[in-house]
């Protein structure tokens, strides 16, 4: 950059695909690394206490104006800004509109953008797409789970939701796991559920046997790792939310949780149960910003897992952070027969790092278009 002159990079999907968004053990390996970033504290997100998820515009159930939307399921539009340290060393921002009403328009339920900032000026530095951006980043966090957490022989997965995430994450943990060779599927409408399959036979060969599973016991029972990533409005509260009874759970079973899921609190407080969280600030942030009971707002389970710290039914010192665990502060899996709920917030952060590789691998290798800000700023 050769100030004041300010040229950002713009990279469209087909330019993200080619600088290596879709690289799934290299988003996992950045996100490792984050994870470590963040039990370390070098990372700023939005609000005062610097760990909010982000500013999101909802629209009424009867809006006063003709013109202004109305409220819907995943009806909103979301801003999540951070700044990310160690070898990132960046902000930016991820913005986005959604609604799921965009399927019947052949759109993705949410469409999403990311801009780059250098830390110093605030310049843009890059402009791109981000709807694979976004989906590689949801299924790699989960993908450090399955890395460090799971059973070394899994060899069964199941997933609950087979839309965009769990096409990805489905992706991601065979290739960190290649002992896996069964899926089973559990989904709403039959579409979906054939997206999803088409996707892992074109993506995920080693997956001999694929099975559809009627129920969620089906699809719990026997999987040595599962992923939850269904759609569920804000503030539907727990009755809404899948229910995972203990008795179907097979010993050592890891579960990934970026969408709803429930456990009963015995299950949760057992000593067999070890409880897991992307970064537990995330979750302090959500108890501030929503009032108790946080969990019948904010689907995610370490939400759940606030609300019984809350209740005087857990300790803070009974969840712990996987970048803890990845610091060697504290231990991992501690049995093969021991079952661990790792609940996934999803963060900015997350965005802004994986964001950073792209383009910094886009700029080597001379990829994107350069659009021009300015020459000299009329204005400064």
């Amino acid at each position: 950059m050769k100030l004041p002159g300010i040229d950002l990079l713009y990279l469209n999907e087909a330019d993200m695909i080619k600088a290596g968004v879709d690289d799934v053990v290299g988003c996992t390996d950045c996100m490792e690394e984050l994870l470590k970033l963040l039990d370390k504290g070098d990372y700023r997100m939005g609000g005062e206490n610097g760990n909010s998820h982000g500013s999101m515009i909802t629209f009424p159930e009867e809006p006063e104006f003709p013109n202004m939307p109305k409220n819907g399921p995943d009806r909103r539009f979301m801003a999540m800004p951070a700044y990310v340290g160690g070898k990132f060393d960046v902000a930016g921002m991820k913005w986005y509109g959604s609604n799921v009403e965009n399927r019947d328009k052949n759109l993705p339920r949410s469409i999403l953008m990311m801009m780059l900032n250098d830390k110093d000026t605030g310049a843009p530095l890059a402009l791109m797409s981000a709807n694979l951006l976004s989906a590689y980043r949801t299924a790699a966090v989960p993908g450090v789970g399955v890395k460090n957490l799971a059973v070394k022989d899994a060899k069964v997965l199941g997933i609950v939701g087979p839309g965009v995430i769990n096409s990805t994450a489905i992706e991601t943990f065979a290739g960190l796991r290649p002992s896996l060779t069964t899926l089973k599927i559990k989904g709403r409408g039959q579409a979906s559920i054939d997206r999803c399959i088409e996707y892992v036979k074109e993506k995920c060969p080693q997956f001999t046997e694929i099975i559809v599973c009627e129920t969620l016991e089906e699809c719990v029972r026997g999987s040595d790792i599962l992923s939850f990533a269904t759609s569920t409005p804000m503030g539907a509260g727990p009755s809404a939310y899948p229910f995972v009874d203990a008795e179907w759970i097979k010993p050592g079973a890891l579960f990934c949780l970026p969408g709803s899921a429930d456990f009963s609190d015995e299950f949760i407080q057992s000593d067999k149960t070890k409880l897991v969280v992307d970064n537990i600030s995330l979750y302090e942030a959500w108890a501030e910003e929503y009032p108790y009971p946080t969990y019948n707002i904010v689907y995610i389970l370490g939400s759940k897992f606030m609300d019984m710290i809350h209740d005087g039914k857990l300790e803070k010192t009974d969840i712990h952070d996987l970048g803890a665990i990845l610091n060697g502060k504290v231990p991992g899996r501690e049995s093969d027969d021991q079952i661990i709920l790792y609940s996934v917030g999803g963060m900015p952060v997350e965005d802004v790092a994986w964001g950073k590789e792209v383009y910094d691998y886009a700029r080597k290798n001379n990829i994107g278009i350069d659009l021009n800000l300015w020459d000299k700023p009329a204005l400064y």
